[in-house]
């Protein structure tokens, strides 16, 4: 399974966004709302308004906070980032079996990503599933970790048991539509910067790094 996971958020700002969070409680509403057709079916849960001042804000502060990170734009190669949502789901609620549209009003789903914004110790299951062929990959972090896959994998929020799960989601427009040729870009980028940390500057890499940004080009929309 194609995937990134990493530390995004630090705990003093996790803790300033989940501060602001639970203060707004007015702003959270019925998760179905956003959801398309069949998702709505299968989702229970509850989400920040998108737009309230509080949704806004945050939803800016992640933006940043991910094209600033070099793992993440070397896997993502992001064109746009977008459809950013906070959500939550107490004991009894979950997300069911689904496939993210292919195309939002908010842009077009190439990336689907989680941020955790609480413990994992703080609550029972809430686990987020997500379906290879052949298996079924079961994530679940600590707070400030992000995962980010395809769109194009069928994925699900086991039912939470006890507790609260407090999660950000969006998607990301890519560069680079092809799961497969992103992952050849990635594998180029982080092993070229590798050389370049062990050994410096050369004029070989120069050429991997010429290589890299003219198949960037070719395979860019």
């Amino acid at each position: 399974m194609n995937y990134l996971t990493c530390s995004l958020l630090n705990s003093e700002e996790i803790k300033t966004i989940t501060s602001d969070l639970n203060i707004k409680n007015e702003n959270w509403e019925d998760g179905r709302k956003t959801a398309g057709k069949y998702a709505a079916a299968v989702k229970n849960n509850l989400q920040l308004n998108r737009q309230s001042d509080i949704s806004q804000k945050y939803s800016s502060y992640i933006i940043k906070k991910m094209l600033s990170n070099p793992l993440i734009k070397s896997f993502s190669l992001a064109k746009k980032i977008h459809g950013i949502m906070f959500t939550r789901a107490s004991r009894g609620m979950n997300y069911g079996r689904h496939i993210d549209n292919a195309f939002m009003s908010t842009g077009r789903a190439d990336l689907s990503f989680t941020i955790f914004l609480n413990k994992k110790s703080e609550y029972q299951g809430g686990e987020l599933v997500v379906e290879d062929i052949n298996t079924e990959n079961k994530f679940k972090f600590n707070e400030g970790e992000i995962i980010i896959y395809p769109s194009t994998y069928l994925h699900s929020v086991k039912e939470v048991e006890n507790g609260e799960r407090l999660v950000c989601v969006g998607w990301i427009e890519s560069y680079i539509k092809s799961i497969e040729e992103r992952e050849y870009l990635f594998d180029i980028d982080s092993g070229a910067r590798g050389i370049l940390a062990k050994s410096g500057r050369s004029d070989e890499l120069d050429l991997i790094f010429k290589s890299y940004s003219n198949l960037l080009r070719v395979l860019g929309s």
